[in-house]
């Protein structure tokens, strides 16, 4: 097999052009074609299981540095991709801790007053965590008002100067180059400087916390490019939120402070070091998405239920609290700062980045009979949001077959850009919708080929960011806009957002799924009142809300959490109920046509991502027929040559070796003793901690749980560590480092108890055993991952090197 290039993104292609080859080796390609692709079925004879040799599909350590001369390779137009397929560049996390002596021994000696300063540092943990994502959100919300505010101005004087001599076109060609323009820069910074930064990050912090290691995904580059990015995304016009990459955000910030040093700038605060390990750090993560929920949406019970429902795999009481303490300073954080900035400070009005206003709840109750309405409004909302992602689907799939060049990505970005100024010039231009100004709440009014006091009314959804048109659409009072408007804005807007969703900018898409729902939903409530002969419970601000959260809930398939969210953005518990109701409906209707837009972002990139149950029909399946074999096994005292040529060999980068009990000189398998990890075996021979043969009753050199934490979460590959000839002949005794009680399970384990066992544990390897508590296979990730039930029943995926 071809080893993985060392810089993979979310994007599905390899940064560096010649990264993807080595001399006489070509990778496959995506469907698995090519010498190195692993085939989907395994031919099991009872004899494999007992040599000692190399596990076929397993975790690619993506740390490798190739030193071999590369040989340059011509980047191919298409990309073929069949998304029946699993990657193999994606490695799992260690959720489970590795209970070895020198664990063993740390843990007996804190005390019960540590034990107590562990848990206050968590709580101090999840207020920075707050505090900081609250201060990102004040960033990039200050910023984006000023720089919109002043290319809306600058646009709107354009237009009135040309409206009255003639030449629109010279303001049209302003209006998209200024989009353009701006829209190329926060697409070149994501393109080639971090492309895991791209869209929302929402589906790639579901991997992380599901125990995918998805490459520099909560990395400091990727926050700083994120929020370059989200800024510039919306400045630049794009139908975006900047809500989603709060998310993002909030999880980069959480891993970063939990870990107590930053490895991008290379400084140790030497503080928290005791975080740091993949469990501590996930939790920490949970609470930073939260955090960024909530700091969005000024929602903090919102941004629990957000991390329970779409975010956490792993999850326990203490965790809520925690999580709650850090949504809750968020918006606290966020609220302090924005009211300072608007100079009102002892008023804390702006709970969130978006505030859809309160609704006066005495005017606009609800009726019995409008409950099968709200009904009907899910549905549509469903079928809508599942015709959004079935596009959305193809447009990706297409994207990742020939769009895969950096240069190309940028081009797309600014066509989109361009093409989003246009489609609003233009139908603002035809527009003969005139309401008049007095009275109105429009920021930036434009009046064009209307009456003196009057101004444009398509106007306000389209020369606007898309956060203060959602407000607009939910207060403007009865009559604010003609039916005719509101239809062509949501036509128009629906299939601008779904272009826009997967272009290589950071973006949401939280906010346009509301923008395309409350104009739908105020059109349907305008109906109502025509039909009704002007109802006063027909008000098309009320039927614009249940359409923002039908068309949300189509598209993202979330219930618990986004009920909460609407219910605190709006400070209307009236409409819990409708609301609960709408995206019930929503979900169930769109989960019949199509999987949500994050899932299937997910699927789309080959993740190996564990849902929360194995498929219903894979009883029949046993862990004898999903485990891959032969195993590479170490022997409890073990030659460092065997050692280091086990971890140097690129055919196959396994990252746990089980440590069996066997006499050096026979090949027989004795009994299952440990389980060692790559990244210990990597720490040993980096502080050699090895002694030599002759001198076997001497004790080796004491390594503490510091040394290993030390090195983590990014440890050297095996390519820069030195042994010299006689080394390589030195004993290593592995008892004191490897976890002396691994999981296993019998070979005739049915898939779906291996399944559970795996995904409750957050495990990264399951053993399994035979009746002698011989090794005979190893279950890891993408052999559970591999099955999942399809239209005509379980299928198995095949394995690609990509």
């Amino acid at each position: 097999m071809a080893n993985v290039a060392k810089k993979v993104s979310w994007s599905g292609r390899d940064r560096d052009d010649d990264e993807d080859g080595r001399a006489g080796e070509t990778t496959p390609l995506l469907n698995g074609t090519g010498p190195g692709a692993a085939g989907s079925g395994r031919q099991l004879t009872p004899s494999s299981f007992l040599r000692i040799g190399q596990l076929s599909n397993v975790d690619l350590n993506e740390d490798i540095h190739e030193l071999e001369t590369e040989v340059p390779r011509q980047r191919p137009n298409e990309i073929p991709h069949n998304e029946k397929l699993l990657s193999l560049k994606y490695e799992s996390l260690d959720y489970d801790n590795s209970e070895n002596q020198l664990f063993l021994e740390e843990e007996r000696r804190i005390n019960h007053a540590a034990f107590r300063t562990v848990e206050i540092k968590r709580w101090v943990i999840c207020a920075m965590i707050g505090i900081l994502t609250g201060l990102v959100a004040c960033f990039i919300d200050i910023v984006v008002e000023n720089l919109a505010g002043l290319k809306y101005r600058v646009v709107k004087d354009n237009i009135d100067k040309f409206t009255a001599k003639g030449g629109l076109s010279f303001s049209l060609l302003l209006w998209a180059t200024l989009n353009a323009s701006v829209v190329m820069v926060g697409s070149l910074i994501v393109a080639f400087i971090e492309p895991v930064a791209a869209g929302s990050g929402i589906p790639q912090i579901k991997c992380y916390l599901n125990g995918v290691k998805i490459p520099h995904v909560v990395r400091l580059k990727t926050l700083v490019i994120k929020v370059c990015g989200v800024i510039l995304s919306v400045v630049g016009g794009l139908a975006v939120g900047k809500e989603g990459p709060m998310i993002h955000s909030g999880s980069v910030i959480a891993a970063g402070i939990s870990q107590g040093r930053s490895t991008s700038l290379k400084r140790d605060f030497k503080i928290f070091e005791y975080f740091r390990r993949d469990t501590e750090k996930r939790d920490f993560v949970s609470a930073g998405a939260a955090a960024g929920v909530s700091a969005a949406f000024g929602a903090p019970v919102g941004g629990v239920l957000f991390s329970l429902e779409e975010g956490a795999s792993f999850w326990n009481q203490f965790l809520t609290w925690r999580i709650f303490f850090a949504s809750m300073i968020s918006t606290f954080t966020l609220n302090s700062v924005l009211s300072v900035y608007h100079g009102n400070a002892w008023d804390l009005s702006s709970p969130g980045l978006i505030n859809f206003g309160r609704f006066d709840s005495e005017k606009m109750g609800y009726t019995i009979q409008e409950i099968p309405i709200f009904i009907f409004m899910g549905v549509v909302g469903g079928i809508l949001g599942a015709l959004f992602n079935a596009l959305n689907y193809w447009l990706t799939m297409f994207r990742i077959r020939y769009i895969h060049r950096p240069c190309l990505q940028v081009v797309e970005a600014m066509l989109v850009a361009a093409v989003t100024a246009t489609v609003g010039f233009v139908m603002i231009y035809c527009s003969r919708d005139c309401q008049p100004i007095q009275g109105s709440s429009v920021a930036y009014p434009l009046q064009l080929f209307c009456a003196d006091g009057e101004y444009n009314s398509m106007a306000t959804a389209f020369f606007n960011t898309p956060e203060k048109s959602v407000v607009n659409l939910f207060h403007d009072p009865p009559g604010s806009y003609n039916p005719m408007t509101l239809g062509m804005f949501t036509l128009m807007y629906f299939f601008l957002a779904c272009w826009t969703y997967g272009l290589t900018v950071s973006a949401g898409v939280f906010i346009p799924s509301l923008l395309i729902g409350a104009a739908w939903g105020r059109l349907f409530g305008i109906s109502l009142s025509y039909l009704t002969k002007g109802s006063i419970w027909a008000d098309p601000g009320k039927y614009a809300l249940m359409g923002a959260a039908a068309q949300l809930g189509g598209i993202v398939r979330m219930t618990l959490s986004l009920t909460v969210i609407m219910m605190e953005a709006t400070g209307n518990v009236t409409y819990g109920f409708p609301i609960m109701l709408v995206l019930m409906t929503a979900k169930i209707v769109g989960d019949y046509f199509v999987e949500g837009l994050y899932d299937m972002h997910i699927q789309l990139q080959s993740v190996p991502f564990l849902h929360w149950e194995a498929p219903v029909t894979s009883h029949s399946l046993t862990a004898r027929e999903v485990m891959s074999t032969p195993v590479t096994c170490l022997r409890r005292i073990e030659r460092v040559g065997t050692v280091v040529d086990i971890l140097s060999d690129t055919s196959s980068n396994h990252n746990g070796f089980p440590v069996v009990e066997s006499n050096p000189n026979t090949t027989q398998v004795a009994g299952l003793r440990g389980l060692i990890l790559r990244s210990q075996l990597i720490v040993l021979l980096k502080h050699k901690v090895f002694v030599e043969r002759a001198n076997l009753s001497l004790v080796q050199r004491r390594l503490k749980l510091k040394d290993f934490r030390d090195a983590y979460p990014r440890f050297p590959p095996i390519q820069s560590i030195h042994v010299s000839q006689d080394e390589r002949e030195c004993m290593i005794d592995l008892s004191e480092f490897m976890n002396p009680s691994p999981y296993t399970v019998p070979q005739e384990a049915s898939l779906p108890r291996v399944f559970k066992l795996f995904r409750a544990l957050g495990l990264r390897h399951l053993v399994v055993v035979d009746n002698r508590n011989e090794v005979v296979g190893m279950v890891t990730r993408k052999d559970l991952a591999r099955y999942r039930l399809g239209k005509e029943g379980l299928e198995e995926l095949s394995l690609a090197q990509t």
